[in-house]
């Protein structure tokens, strides 16, 4: 029977033909449809030309390297990418969320990794969380309007990234109340991130650099050690403790 949702398109980049096969046979035999690209400036003409859903990215490849096309995407468009990255470079891996990708698979993977992460990806991309229909104004600095998908800090707008704003939407959602490691990164990565908490970390860094006054001393996103995230309770006095 076919599946009446529209195949999603996924633009791999890598220099290694092998590699390109191994994960066209797999992503393809999953229902999607693959483009290939075996340098950065020919994945910047594919992205203009084909539109992909997705783009898998490989870091090492002569020339423009995996880091400096994602810069260049991100320039022009917020396509969900994933990095290829070689086994155990942590800081490779580092600098591509910095950079904006959405995930990265470690060299070498399994065909059951590649699709999970790629369907991972995709649906949370695809599916944003619940707008509240309020405008939140937690002091007099920060104001969020999840209708609308606006954050404002001192009265100027402040962009953020969607992994961002899907973490924001669970602590603000939650205020007040401690939320569990797991269930951020499940609620806002997926089900097979439970275990993945750099994300986690990452991200909260992210958001305190934009919207703490002070982020080595955070007052919306407080750390509860060992057990996760708590977003101040702007609904109480502020005599409270």
């Amino acid at each position: 029977m076919e599946n009446p949702s529209r195949r999603r398109k996924v633009l791999v980049v890598d220099d290694e033909p092998r590699m390109i096969h191994f994960i066209r046979l797999n992503l393809e035999h999953d229902g999607f449809e693959v483009y290939e690209a075996e340098s950065g400036s020919e994945a910047l003409e594919q992205l203009r030309d084909q539109m992909p859903d997705m783009i898998l990215l490989d870091v090492m490849m002569p020339g423009l390297d995996g880091f400096e096309t994602l810069r260049l995407i991100r320039e022009i468009s917020t396509v969900p990418v994933i990095m290829l990255t070689a086994k155990g470079e942590e800081e490779d891996r580092v600098r591509g969320l910095e950079l904006g990708a959405d995930d990265y698979i470690t060299k070498p993977f399994s065909p059951r990794e590649l699709v999970s992460r790629v369907r991972a990806v995709l649906r949370r991309t695809e599916m944003p969380a619940q707008p509240v229909h309020d405008v939140i104004e937690v002091d007099d600095r920060l104001k969020i309007d999840f209708d609308r998908r606006e954050v404002w800090v001192e009265g100027e707008l402040v962009k953020l990234r969607p992994t961002e704003y899907r973490l924001l939407y669970h602590l603000v959602k939650n205020a007040g109340w401690v939320v569990p490691h797991e269930q951020l990164l499940a609620k806002v990565w997926g089900y097979e991130y439970r275990d993945e908490t750099h994300y986690l970390r990452l991200y909260v860094n992210y958001l305190r650099q934009k919207l703490e006054q002070n982020p080595s001393n955070p007052q919306y996103i407080l750390t509860e050690r060992g057990v996760g995230y708590r977003f101040v309770d702007y609904r109480r006095d502020e005599s409270s403790p």
